[in-house]
């Protein structure tokens, strides 16, 4: 009887921080989408007291948007910076994370490589650009490398901080089981860096879509930076603005994915959040 007692007020304990959490889910989603609401209304009145050449409210942002979208116009020249997007975040991750575990554990490495890192994450990238266009020309190899130099060190720096941040035990109990250095890096390393991994991607990703702009600007007329860069010239605020807030969106939709995939590849994370 005492058994059966215990489980029914466990069951009922469970059932009452699971309903917590979710009233807790309901209201923060509440909150944002009222601060949304609040700001595209501010937005809106100061938009209507400006002059329509120098900014656009939301109304007019809208009506611009579906013009722009239904004419296919945003999506040619936004495919176009998409690819070579995911071409320079994907190698700039790859090779962030690897050189970032490789630095934390071979420590002739990381006295060698890390004033050269150091230096060039605090050089702006924009400086670099005339040097990348003289490389590799105007064509998408030269705007994946920008992206890629974009990505590349935010990852890095946080996977290695996330490896020296590893608990010293773990390693001694997987050296104990004869674990050699790669299944370390597979079974210890990575999973316990993975929320400095997962902070290292997301600010990498808003890098990158920067990198993605200027690549557009500085080394050809084409893609997303482009389209940009013409409706400003012919003074055409909503129109900018159309590609300018789908670049926002599209952080935002990256960002929360990214979240939503640490939760299903790491979910002690999410339960520890909790």
């Amino acid at each position: 009887m005492e058994t059966a007692a215990r489980i029914h007020e466990e069951g009922r304990a469970r059932r009452a921080m699971e309903a917590l959490h979710r009233r807790q889910r309901w209201n923060e989603w509440l909150i944002r989408i009222v601060g949304a609401f609040a700001i595209l209304g501010l937005w809106e009145v100061f938009g209507r007291q400006v002059n329509p050449l120098l900014f656009a409210p939301p109304s007019r942002i809208a009506v611009a948007a579906v013009q722009v979208v239904g004419s296919g116009e945003l999506w040619k020249y936004l495919s176009v910076s998409l690819k070579v997007f995911a071409i320079g975040t994907g190698l700039g991750a790859v090779s962030g994370i690897f050189l970032g575990v490789l630095m934390a554990r071979v420590r002739v490495l990381d006295l060698t490589l890390e004033p050269f890192v150091i230096a060039l994450y605090s050089t702006p990238m924009v400086a670099l650009m005339p040097l990348v266009v003289i490389w590799l020309g105007f064509g998408d190899q030269a705007k994946a490398a920008v992206i890629y130099l974009f990505a590349l060190f935010p990852i890095l720096l946080n996977t290695y901080q996330g490896v020296k941040s590893v608990d010293p035990k773990l390693l001694e109990v997987a050296r104990s089981f004869r674990s050699p250095e790669w299944a370390l890096w597979w079974d210890v390393i990575l999973p316990s860096s993975l929320p400095f991994l997962v902070a290292g991607l997301r600010l990498a990703l808003g890098r990158a879509l920067v990198g993605m702009v200027v690549a557009d600007l500085y080394t050809a007329v084409s893609g997303i930076g482009y389209l940009i860069v013409r409706y400003a010239q012919n003074i055409q605020i909503d129109r900018m603005l159309v590609p300018v807030i789908t670049l926002s969106v599209l952080g935002v939709i990256l960002v929360q994915g990214l979240r939503w995939l640490e939760v299903r590849v790491a979910p002690w994370q999410h339960v520890s959040h909790d």
